[in-house]
């Protein structure tokens, strides 16, 4: 494909998330965007859009060379793979297609998923997101790449469509790793909010007034995140920029919990999670334990 060449692109599942991410590319210069979904109503709006509608999956997989997936689990991904791959024929003088799976899945099909595919001539990619249905709608989502540099750089003006931050995490099934390594943290932080919630609620304060507040402040210390810098999660030497840095962090947060797990105590709340932080912060920062 020379760079003046349009990049044909598919997609399937035009649902919360994934009908935005196709808005993306067909407003995208450069692009000519074919789509699927079971439903009609948000072909019809990608339609109006610009793109072209497939009546199958087979059909789509025959225009593209780029084949974005979003469906709802790892049985329909197989499905729609699996449907391709009847589907490819004879690919002779063209790309080889690259098919980007955007569901989150198990962390074990990315590479069952390449193994079928690449008898066909098919690159797989597990290429989940992050950024919900705001970030598909305005292209700012993360996109998490497992894959061959090949495959990737194929699919690399799909992926700037639809994100603004594409990370390329390794070979395939790294990307599927990668983001639940992220929802890990994005659900533990969800339990640890219900846990400050009834603590706030049993102390007659405002949830919602302490909701703004977290979301606030959040934003201007990047939350979790603040902390998530050092390439290494072993243990801090005492000459390490990064010890006296988690050294103020574990004191401040070893105080803090502590007042709020007595005044949980002392309302009869229940906060686990907030235990657990206190015994496991300086350890998992790195730090001895006092």
């Amino acid at each position: 494909m020379t760079a003046a060449a349009r990049t044909r692109a598919g997609f399937v599942g035009l649902g919360n998330i994934g009908k935005p991410m196709a808005l993306q590319l067909a407003g995208t210069d450069g692009i000519e965007l074919w789509v699927h979904d079971i439903a009609e109503e948000p072909v019809a709006e990608l339609g109006a859009a610009g793109a072209k509608a497939a009546g199958s999956v087979a059909e789509l997989a025959s225009a593209v060379d780029v084949l974005s997936v979003m469906v709802r689990d790892d049985d329909q991904v197989r499905q729609v793979l699996a449907e391709v791959l009847t589907a490819v024929g004879d690919r002779s003088g063209r790309d080889p297609l690259t098919v980007l799976v955007h569901s989150t899945v198990a962390p074990e099909t990315p590479a069952e998923l390449a193994a079928t595919a690449e008898p066909h001539g098919v690159n797989v990619l597990d290429a989940p997101v992050s950024g919900g249905p705001m970030g598909a709608a305005e292209g700012t989502l993360a996109i998490l790449v497992g894959g061959s540099p090949e495959a990737y750089a194929a699919a690399g003006p799909v992926l700037a469509a639809m994100g603004s931050k594409v990370v390329h995490a390794g070979p395939v099934g790294a990307g599927t790793r990668f983001k639940l390594a992220r929802n890990l943290l994005h659900f533990a932080s969800f339990t640890a909010a219900t846990e400050a919630q009834r603590l706030a609620e049993a102390a007659g304060l405002d949830l919602v007034a302490l909701g703004e507040v977290v979301r606030h402040t959040d934003a201007i210390t990047g939350g979790p995140g603040a902390i998530m810098h050092r390439d290494t999660t072993a243990p801090i030497e005492e000459t390490d920029f990064w010890h006296s840095v988690f050294g103020h962090v574990v004191a401040l947060g070893e105080k803090d919990l502590g007042f709020a797990i007595a005044l949980a105590d002392e309302l009869g709340v229940e906060v686990p999670l907030a235990r657990l932080a206190l015994d496991r912060l300086a350890p998992g920062l790195g730090l001895p334990k006092d």
